[in-house]
């Protein structure tokens, strides 16, 4: 009976009378073209460089970097603290009161925003900010306006809400926040307690994206689903990303605990996309969407990843969608776990257009390809400096640190890697480090800039029973600790195959960049 809810599986789609077919073969030999031009590398390389040199010239020149930075106007930046200070006056992220009661009050007086355009909502464990940005991607390639909302940011909160892909500015954030910010204190004054920092944002974003207006919101949770302040938009789209243990005090202690909460996106008559999922987890899943008579594609059976090659600078895709497949994509991210991504977000926005349901068909194969091209994903495997290479990555929990410590050795090969680790408090960081153990030559341990940072010393004790002494250098300060690193893997450089990788919570990410974009 579960799985009577799945979606019917397609046969061959495509049509040989479409132009867009045509435009394939001339771009096949476009293809082999390179192919041939490579006769004197080894084969294999020569077909994945070409495939990866073809497909990048679909995404135009290189785009600037998609985190933002303060405002140079002081006068701006100023106005941006003081938005900044009264915020964070509020509880913040980590202190939740398990309820949509005051949000709803919100967007009741705001005249309901979020209903204003449809929503694909994404929720799980790890990957949700690098599949938003996928689905964001495509379907901006498709000509819509689209609305992001993510979380926590890299660097700048004017990350959190992007309009057209990219951040809005600074003068819109502001803007926003002064027209919400009477309703805030008309439901503060009516509540037992205060809206909350993420409560506030999230009204911030639907509000945001009414104004624009867009044509679809991609929205991310910020825990959990249920009862999320997020999950107050009827998402016509629900996105279920891999489901793992984190924040198991609020959510549980089992995957299919978790998987409980995070259900709550899943709306009556939605179409959900689960990544691949524990057994219990996609029991639980499962059995909600029927429930509320969901339409269910599964990855691995409706969907999924066809193959994969390693690319320069990402990785060569075939995907099979809800319509049928895609190959030839370029994908300018690291890892299979991306890939992974890459087909929840695929399948997504197949979903979004009807496609497998209403349509027997698949999206233009161009646009996909493009799309994906120009899809970025800061701090996630992101190589900020060469001679040493250093890249950071978010990975803050056991299973998000395991994807990367396979994406790095897949993808890069160095004979040493040293990892600069800090973490958040409330994270299983000796699994963390368990994870990263096989990969790390020596670890330097610190602290980042948030109260929420795990002390230096604390996790050096956790570090050095799975490291040993002689594999542990603590400095608690992140400069310190990054020239340290950095030092440790230029010992090598003569040989040019060692690198840096810091990571253990996105907070040390963004630190991290600021340092070394500045540097």
């Amino acid at each position: 009976m579960v799985l009577s809810v799945g979606l019917r599986r397609l046969g061959s789609v495509s049509d040989p009378s479409d132009p867009r077919d045509h435009a394939a073969d001339e771009h096949a030999d476009d293809f082999d073209d390179l192919v041939d031009e490579a006769t004197s590398r080894d084969p294999d390389l020569a077909v994945i460089e070409a495939g990866s040199r073809t497909l990048r010239t679909q995404a135009g020149p290189p785009q600037g970097d998609p985190v933002p930075t303060r405002p140079e106007d002081p006068e701006l930046d100023k106005a941006l603290r003081e938005v900044e200070t009264e915020l964070s006056t509020r509880w913040g992220e980590t202190k939740l009161e398990p309820s949509v009661k005051r949000i709803a009050a919100l967007m009741d007086v705001l005249g309901e925003p979020q209903r204003a355009y449809p929503s694909i909502h994404i929720t799980g464990t790890n990957g949700k900010t690098s599949t938003a940005r996928m689905i964001e991607s495509l379907l901006g390639a498709f000509e819509l306006r689209t609305g992001r909302y993510t979380s926590p940011h890299v660097q700048t909160i004017t990350e959190r809400i992007s309009l057209d892909g990219a951040p809005i500015s600074a003068e819109r954030f502001i803007e926003t926040y002064q027209d919400v910010k009477p309703y805030v204190e008309m439901v503060d004054a009516r509540e037992e307690y205060r809206l909350s920092f993420f409560e506030v944002l999230t009204a911030m974003a639907y509000a945001a994206f009414a104004d624009a207006p867009v044509d679809a919101a991609v929205v991310e949770v910020g825990m959990g689903g249920t009862w999320d302040a997020t999950n107050v938009i009827d998402g016509s789209v629900a996105v279920v990303t891999p489901i793992d243990l984190d924040h198991t005090d609020r959510l549980g202690e089992t995957t299919g605990e978790i998987a409980g909460e995070k259900s709550g996106v899943i709306k009556r008559g939605a179409t959900v996309i689960l990544a691949q999922q524990p057994v219990d987890a996609a029991q639980v899943l499962l059995k909600k969407a029927v429930d509320v008579d969901a339409t269910v594609a599964r990855e691995g059976m409706e969907f999924g990843v066809v193959s994969r090659e390693v690319a320069v600078g990402g990785q060569l895709l075939t995907l099979r969608g809800l319509g049928g497949e895609y190959d030839g994509i370029f994908l300018p991210m690291y890892g299979a776990h991306q890939a992974h991504n890459a087909a929840v977000a695929l399948a997504a926005v197949e979903a979004f257009f009807g496609i497998g349901a209403e349509h027997a068909r698949t999206l233009d194969v161009e646009t996909v390809r493009r799309a994906f091209a120009q899809t970025t994903s800061p701090g996630r495997l992101e190589v900020v400096r060469s001679s040493p290479t250093v890249i950071l990555d978010a990975a803050h929990n056991p299973h998000g640190a395991r994807a990367t410590a396979e994406a790095v050795s897949e993808a890069f090969g160095f004979s040493r890697l040293i990892g600069v680790v800090s973490t958040s408090g409330d994270k299983d960081a000796r699994g963390l480090l368990e994870a990263f153990e096989p990969i790390f030559a020596e670890i330097v341990i610190t602290q980042n800039s948030t109260s929420r940072a795990t002390d230096a010393d604390a996790l050096a004790a956790v570090a050095v029973e799975v490291f040993g002494e002689d594999r542990v250098v603590v400095e608690p300060r992140l400069p310190d600790a990054l020239e340290a690193a950095i030092t440790l893997a230029e010992e090598e450089a003569e040989y040019g195959g060692a690198g840096v990788l810091v990571t253990g919570s996105i907070f040390t990410v963004g630190d991290a960049r600021l340092l070394l974009k500045r540097g």
